[in-house]
């Protein structure tokens, strides 16, 4: 293996713990280092994830968000150093990869449903709904007792 790829291998695996699992149709929170004057803060940028280009070290997303009634799209490295995190707000359910179509749109007609999530109950939740079963048997016997 050459150095090149040695060095993007290192910094993927480096990166990679830190960036969650999105696609298109997403809605995603970049928290981005910016730099004004010799002050860095962080910047919040939220939007509809359109696009994913995954090109291992060069991999990049573009986030799509209106401001003040007008589309702003940015261009993100995904492994850059720039990001401090990336949070997914939302799953939206689309049937593209790329959703360049909704720069045309407005409004309502550039709404993305959200993405039907699977229900697993935890171990609590478990222990709870045996206990509520039990506690609901329970409860008619006492009364015909009483």
């Amino acid at each position: 293996m050459d150095i090149i790829a040695q060095l993007n291998k290192e910094t993927i695996e480096a990166r990679a713990a830190s960036v969650p699992e999105f696609a298109a149709g997403d809605t995603v929170r970049v928290h981005v280092r910016v730099k004004e004057g010799d002050k860095t803060r962080v910047q919040a940028f939220e939007g509809l994830c359109i696009a994913r280009h995954n090109k291992s070290v060069s991999s990049s997303f573009t986030v799509r968000k209106i401001s003040f009634g007008e589309g702003v799209e940015r261009v993100f490295p995904l492994y850059s150093p720039v990001i401090e995190k990336i949070e997914v707000v939302r799953r939206g359910d689309v049937r593209r990869a790329k959703l360049y179509y909704l720069r045309g749109l407005t409004g309502k007609a550039a709404r993305i449903s959200e993405k039907a999530r699977k229900l697993v109950p935890s171990v609590g939740a478990a222990e709870n709904a045996k206990s509520e079963n039990v506690a609901a048997a329970e409860a008619p016997a006492a009364e015909a007792q009483a």
